[in-house]
């Protein structure tokens, strides 16, 4: 892990970003965090560890209002704002950038991705629809993304299980019994390990496949 890098945003204020570097890299993935946590999630740590091995750089993005010390997000157009402020020093080092995030950050990284020229997005825990509201559907981002796009999603997200995602060119890797979290109940006997395996090989081999 490099030092951590403060990158200010406009009137939003500073965002963060902790780098994770390849000693030969052929990608960065700059990843934001969820409204309602920042980047100690345990995909978005677990993803940071095991890609520099594999000839990928790894940003994971702190938005302005969490080094804020704020509870709450702010509104989605000052999330798309702040992720575009920031962009530049995510390409400064002459790597094409694949954006992505977990729940809210992949909302970010759908909506803003052609825009930036992103080289991909990956949407982990992607929330399809509000609990219990499937009415509310957010499947235009995802669909409107523009560039080549893996969905990593638990198979018991409230916000969305795999079955109910649309049919579209992206690509949706499920991870058996994980809730928006990720987080397996002991009777499914699968431990956390061996999520974050099937999570970090996917993403991996993912990766992979746009040097292709």
């Amino acid at each position: 892990m490099e030092p951590k890098e403060i990158v200010p945003v406009g009137a939003g204020g500073d965002a963060r970003v902790t780098w994770f570097g390849a000693e030969h890299p052929h990608h960065t993935l700059a990843l934001g965090h969820g409204a309602g946590g920042g980047i100690e999630a345990r995909d978005l740590q677990a993803i940071a560890r095991a890609l520099p091995a594999h000839g990928v750089t790894v940003a994971l993005v702190e938005q302005p209002w969490r080094v804020a010390g704020k509870k709450v997000a702010p509104a989605p157009r000052t999330l798309d704002a702040a992720w575009r402020d920031l962009w530049p020093a995510l390409t400064k080092r002459g790597l094409p950038v694949v954006a992505g995030g977990r729940s809210a950050g992949a909302r970010v990284a759908c909506r803003t991705a052609a825009g930036l020229g992103a080289a991909g997005v990956l949407a982990l825990s992607f929330p399809l629809h509000p609990p219990g509201r499937p009415e509310k559907s957010r499947a235009d981002e995802l669909l409107g993304s523009g560039v080549p796009t893996l969905v990593v999603q638990g198979g018991s997200d409230p916000f969305g299980r795999p079955a109910e995602f649309p049919d579209g060119s992206y690509e949706l890797v499920q991870v058996a019994h994980g809730d928006h979290g990720f987080a397996v109940p002991k009777r499914a006997g699968i431990g956390e390990e061996e999520t974050l395996v099937t999570i970090t090989d996917a993403v991996t081999k993912w990766m992979a496949s746009l040097r292709e």
